[in-house]
């Protein structure tokens, strides 16, 4: 953990409360005509995601010159549309990440084969997460089991929290037995969701000692104490921005302890500064959902009662400040993962404005609608139509998640990487 967690968020509550909430100048702009043709990129890249859906692939043979075709397409679309360079690219399909999806995905079937699509992607994008984080760190991106078991760990707990048949009381007790857990008591579990639970709790253990690894364990417990506390916001009570703030920032600083064992104050407090601006990108995408069900967060409090262009503006302000942290981390980085971290933000921040329109001024939505590559309406789009498509989408996704054996051609290339872009969308 950071030096001082306690002292970090309150640091970070401060830059909250000096961002500016003017409307951020330093985004690119876009005309009409270079959307238009970005869009069309775009779609050409889709009709050959589509092509490879109406033909999943059944042999080896067919799912190799499948990811050679998804990955030309790919390589095509990210450099005519998202202007990435070939070092970009280059470390989006062969640093690591694309492997770490098709393993994670691999192993979570064999670990509960009755795990959703949806999950899997969940778990997926915590690896992801980890991943940039060992390339920052000086390490090869990897999966390991530790990553593993913490990217599974939350969808599975979660699905039992999440149950509408088991009781407060029983998911109360759960809280707290999983907790004692993650402490290291080795109590005996009960039920199958505690099984998994404890299973995914022991990979972690199998790579980190927690005499040698104290931090490790410290920064789980930490992100679970942090999880407890964000049940508030589902009532009145606690400060909205403290709670999402230490639960962001614990989430992140978790995965870099786990990507890396062991962690200098510097690379903490970035992991915790960029996990909090992550948590306000999260945030914002599930603006209209939270606001429905009484969820409170900094932008759900808003909406409905006034526009969510001064708010956003300050999350895109506070982004910046926190990415400016980059620079002092990972001297040895490439300098493609920077860049990418800093693209992707604010991509998420944007993206969420466009899906959350009625939320803003129009004079804001036009604004912001200039800084995307596409246009809102055209994304939304593009999401409703796979949307349509979901049960091919994983069809495609388990066939190349499942089935080339290690060090065969393109093995570690391409698949559900792509596949993973498409359902997020």
């Amino acid at each position: 953990m950071p030096r001082d967690p306690h002292a970090m968020t309150t640091r970070l509550l401060e830059w909250w409360r000096e961002a500016d909430p003017a409307p951020p100048v330093s985004l690119p702009s876009y005309s009409a005509g270079d959307q238009a043709r970005r869009e069309a990129c775009l779609d050409r890249y889709l009709d050959a995601v589509e092509a490879e859906l109406r033909a999943a692939p059944r042999s080896r043979l067919e799912q190799a010159a499948a990811e050679e075709r998804l990955t030309a397409a790919f390589r095509l679309f990210a450099r005519e549309a998202l202007d990435f360079e070939e070092r970009h690219l280059d470390l989006l399909l062969t640093g690591g990440f694309t492997g770490t999806g098709r393993e994670l995905a691999r192993a979570a079937r064999l670990f509960d084969p009755e795990m959703s699509a949806d999950d899997v992607f969940q778990a997926s994008r915590n690896a992801w997460t980890a991943n940039g984080l060992q390339i920052l760190l000086g390490l090869p991106a990897r999966l390991t089991p530790a990553i593993f078991g913490y990217s599974m760990l939350y969808p599975c707990t979660d699905n039992y929290l999440d149950e509408p048949a088991v009781s407060a009381a029983d998911k109360r007790a759960f809280n707290h037995r999983f907790g004692a857990r993650l402490a290291g008591d080795r109590l005996p579990p009960l039920g199958r969701h505690e099984e998994q639970a404890w299973t995914l709790v022991g990979l972690i253990e199998s790579q980190y000692s927690r005499i040698e690894s104290p931090g490790v364990f410290a920064s789980l417990l930490a992100i679970h104490r942090a999880q407890e506390r964000s049940l508030q916001l589902h009532r009145t009570d606690g400060d909205v921005l403290e709670i999402s703030f230490e639960k962001g920032g614990a989430s992140v600083v978790a995965d870099a302890w786990l990507a890396a064992g062991a962690l200098d104050p510097a690379a903490a407090e970035f992991a915790f500064a960029w996990g909090v601006a992550l948590q306000l990108g999260d945030d914002l995408q599930d603006v209209a959902v939270d606001a429905r069900d009484g969820i409170r967060t900094v932008f759900a409090e808003v909406a409905g009662r006034e526009p969510l262009d001064a708010v956003t503006n300050r999350a895109f302000a506070f982004g910046a400040r926190v990415l400016a942290g980059l620079d002092g981390v990972g001297a040895a980085a490439p300098a493609a993962i920077k860049e990418l971290i800093r693209t992707s933000f604010f991509m998420l921040l944007t993206g969420a404005v466009g899906e959350a329109r009625q939320c803003y001024s129009p004079a804001y939505v036009r604004e912001l609608e200039r800084r995307s590559p596409f246009t809102f309406e055209f994304l939304h789009s593009r999401r409703r139509r796979f949307t349509r498509r979901r049960g091919i989408l994983e069809r495609l996704a388990g066939a190349f998640s499942g089935g080339i054996a290690t060090g065969e051609r393109g093995a570690d290339r391409v698949g559900l990487a792509e596949a993973a872009l498409l359902m997020r969308a």
